[in-house]
């Protein structure tokens, strides 16, 4: 932790941290309006979820990430810009899902460049599994939209076989395709210097049909 997130996490969490212990949110009363709100798991440290917040206004966002420093610095970013339609976890993404996330109550989910758990015995630790995607399908409105971004072929086919196989998603890219980068998602530096080093990146964007 830095001084200045520390100085973030000390004055900035009170407007725009949550807390597992609110349970249930009201996100009309939460952010003042009825906007679509779209949750982000695993922020990292923020830069590209406070670049969609500011670009994008119509839309509220919810971030997740257990990583402190990187919660300070996306305080910071946030308070520094005077954004607010952006609120903060710092706890466990499925935690949060299961108490403070009502069904059916988001327009999307955004999953950028996850732990890969490269070796094949971690494999299993991958967050993207056939019951993660039933959660995050819990959780969608009909229509709302799963957003997946990795940097690991391997991974980029699991996560392409396991929303494949979901029930009640569909591919917007169609079947066995990934989708070219939407230009909302910002590139981050660690990707720019994947792409220097000739890296690939695969977007998967699927479809909540039911």
């Amino acid at each position: 932790m830095t001084p200045s997130q520390e100085h973030a996490l000390e004055n900035y969490w009170g407007f725009y941290g949550l807390e597992l212990s609110q349970g249930l949110l009201n996100f009309t009363e939460l952010f003042g309006n009825d906007h679509p709100v779209i949750m982000e798991i695993g922020f990292g440290m923020g830069d590209s979820l406070s670049t969609m917040a500011a670009t994008m206004p119509e839309n509220n966002y919810i971030g997740i990430e257990v990583h402190r420093p990187g919660v300070g610095r996306l305080l910071n970013n946030l308070a520094t810009q005077e954004l607010s339609n952006v609120r903060i976890f710092c706890d466990d993404a499925i935690d949060v899902m299961a108490q403070c996330i009502a069904d059916e109550s988001l327009t999307g989910v955004q999953l950028f460049f996850p732990d890969p758990w490269h070796k094949k015995k971690h494999n299993k630790r991958r967050i993207v599994q056939p019951k993660f995607a039933q959660d995050i399908r819990q959780k969608l409105s009909i229509e709302g939209v799963f957003h997946m971004a990795t940097d690991w072929q391997h991974y980029a086919e699991q996560m392409l076989e396991t929303l494949g196989d979901a029930e009640g998603f569909e591919n917007c890219a169609g079947v066995g395709a990934y989708s070219e980068r939407p230009e909302f998602r910002p590139l981050t530096k660690f990707e720019k210097r994947g792409q220097r080093l000739g890296h690939g990146v695969w977007d998967l964007i699927f479809k909540k049909t039911s």
